[in-house]
C-alpha cells in the first residue's frame, strides 16, 4: 500500500478534544490536498468522539480554521482548481476548498467506523487501559492492515502494543499542544515497531512540516520526562522557600513562578505552565510515570491537596485559562491559591514584600518575547547569567539552583537512554515548550 493509499481511509479517536481536533484538522487538510492532486480518488476521515454536541462544535472549528489556512495558500489553490471555470474570485476558491475539506470528514460517535480505516490516530486521555481497549476492539473487528498512531505523552508504547496484540503496528506520534500550531512531534517506536510504520510516520510528519525528535520508549518520553521533574522541582522550591523564610506558601508560589519566568527567561512561570497543562493532567501523568522509575519518587502532596480542593487548572473549550495555582483575569495571573484558607489571595496583598525578598534582577535581563527574533542570543544570555551569578540576592540563588537542576534533569534523560542526545533534549524544550535556550547549557556553572 502506497503512502497516498494508506491515507485514503483514516480515523481519529477523541476527535473533538483539544488534541484530537488539531490532529483532525491537520490530517483533513493534508488528505484534501492529496485529493486535489489525485483527482478521482476518494478520501474519508472519520472524526470519532462520544458526544454529538462536541462533534458539532468540531465541524464549526474546522470550518473556521480551514478558512485561515486556505487564505495563506490561494496561489496554490488557484493552480489546483485551474480546471474550474466557475471559480473566479479568491473567495470562491477558498469556499470551495473549505467544502472539499469538510466533505472528507465524517463525524460519528460509533467506534465501528474505524474498522474500515487504514490508520487510526488516537487522542483520548492518558488512560492506558482505555487505549488498549479501543485498539483491541478495532484490531479484532478490522479486515484491514490497520496502523495505530497514539498521541500518548506518557504511556510506554510497547505496553500498548503487547496488551492490544498489535504486532508492531503501533507507534507513538506525540503532537504538542496545540497540534495545528506547535511544530514539534515526538516519535516513539519500540523494538517491535514495523519499519514501514516508522517510514510512513516520518513522511507524514514531513508533509505536515513538523520537526521530529525521536524518543526511546520510556514513560514520559523526553518532553514530560523533563517537564514533570521540572514542575516537581518548582513545587519543592516553593515549599522550601515557605518553610525557611516563614512566609505563606502562596507567596512562595508567586516568587518561584516569577523567578522561573523572568530570571530563566521562559514564556511563563512554572506554576502558570502547570495550570496551562492542568493540575489534574500533571498529577495523572506523574501517576503513569512513577511506577517505571526506581531511583526517584514522581509524586507531590501539594498536587494531591489541590485536587482534593477541586482546583484543577486546564483550559476552557474557548482556549481561555482556568484558575489553578494562579487565578487569571483576561489571561493574566492576578492571585494565588491559598490551600489553607481555600481561596485566592490577590498579588497586591503581598507582591511588594515578595519582590523585595527576591531582590533586584540584573539590568541585563531580557524578557522572553524579546528573544524570539534575537540573532545574538548566546551573547545576551551569557552576559545576563554572568551578571546573575555575581548578584547576591535570593532571586539569583533560586534561579541558579533551578537552572542547574533543569540541566541535570536533561542530562539524566540522556544518561538513562530516554533521549538519544543532548541536542534532542534541547530541541524538545526549545520547540515544544518555547524555552529561549535548551536546559543543557553552561550558563549556570
Amino acid at each position: 500500500m502506497t503512502y497516498n493509499e494508506r491515507l485514503e481511509n483514516v480515523a481519529v479517536l477523541g476527535a473533538a478534544g483539544k488534541m484530537g481536533s488539531g490532529i483532525l484538522l491537520l490530517t483533513a487538510v493534508h488528505m484534501a490536498d492529496l485529493r486535489l492532486q489525485n483527482k478521482g480518488k476518494t478520501y474519508v476521515l472519520y472524526a470519532i468522539d462520544v458526544s454529538d454536541e462536541a462533534l458539532t462544535g468540531l465541524m464549526e472549528y474546522l470550518r473556521v480554521q480551514v478558512r485561515k489556512l486556505a487564505e495563506k495558500k490561494t496561489v496554490w489553490l488557484r493552480q489546483m482548481y485551474a480546471d474550474r471555470d466557475d471559480l473566479i474570485e479568491n473567495f470562491d476558491i477558498i469556499d470551495e476548498y473549505i467544502m472539499d475539506v469538510l466533505k472528507i470528514v465524517r463525524p460519528v460517535t460509533a467506534i465501528e467506523a474505524a474498522y474500515s480505516s487504514n490508520i487510526v490516530f488516537e487522542a483520548v486521555n492518558e488512560n492506558r487501559a482505555l487505549k488498549v481497549k479501543l485498539f483491541t476492539q478495532i484490531k479484532q473487528n478490522s479486515a484491514r492492515d490497520v496502523w495505530f498512531f497514539t498521541n500518548t505523552s506518557s504511556v510506554p508504547i510497547h505496553l500498548i502494543d503487547e496488551e492490544a496484540d498489535l504486532g508492531g503496528k503501533v507507534i507513538g506520534f506525540h503532537f504538542y499542544n496545540p497540534p495545528a500550531v506547535q511544530r514539534l512531534v515526538e516519535l516513539i517506536k519500540t523494538d517491535n515497531t514495523q519499519q514501514e510504520v516508522v517510514d510512513f510516520a516520518y513522511e507524514y510528519a514531513k508533509n505536515l512540516k513538523k520537526i521530529v525528535v525521536p524518543s526511546n520508549d520510556f514513560a514520559g518520553f523526553i518532553g514530560n520526562g523533563h517537564f514533570m521533574r521540572d514542575g516537581l522541582h518548582g513545587i519543592s522550591e516553593a515549599e522550601k522557600l515557605s518553610k525557611e523564610n516563614n512566609i505563606p506558601l502562596y507567596q512562595a508560589i508567586y516568587m518561584i513562578n516569577k523567578v522561573t519566568q523572568e530570571y530563566l527567561i521562559r514564556p511563563m512561570g512554572i506554576f502558570q505552565l502547570m495550570d496551562y497543562v492542568g493540575v489534574d493532567v500533571m498529577q495523572f501523568i506523574l501517576n503513569v510515570m512513577n511506577p517505571f522509575v526506581d531511583d526517584e519518587n514522581l509524586h507531590s502532596d501539594l498536587l494531591d491537596k489541590m485536587m482534593e480542593q477541586g482546583v484543577k487548572g486546564g483550559q476552557y473549550s474557548s482556549g481561555a485559562q482556568k484558575d489553578g495555582f494562579l487565578k487569571y483575569e483576561k489571561g493574566k495571573p492576578v492571585a494565588v491559591w491559598d490551600i489553607d484558607k481555600k481561596e485566592y489571595i490577590p498579588f497586591d496583598d503581598f507582591k511588594a514584600d515578595a519582590d523585595a525578598m527576591l531582590g533586584a534582577i540584573p539590568q541585563s535581563v531580557v524578557p522572553w518575547k524579546a528573544t524570539l527574533k534575537m540573532k545574538n542570543k548566546e551573547e545576551v544570555f551569557s552576559k545576563f547569567y554572568n551578571d546573575l551569578k555575581a548578584t547576591d540576592t535570593l532571586g539569583a540563588a533560586i534561579a541558579i539552583r533551578y537552572g542547574l537542576r533543569s540541566k541535570a534533569i536533561g542530562e539524566k534523560l540522556v544518561a538513562d537512554n530516554v533521549a538519544h542526545s543532548t541536542d534532542d533534549v534541547n530541541t524538545v524544550m526549545l520547540t515544544g515548550f518555547f524555552h529561549a535556550y535548551g536546559p543543557i547549557n553552561n550558563y549556570f556553572e
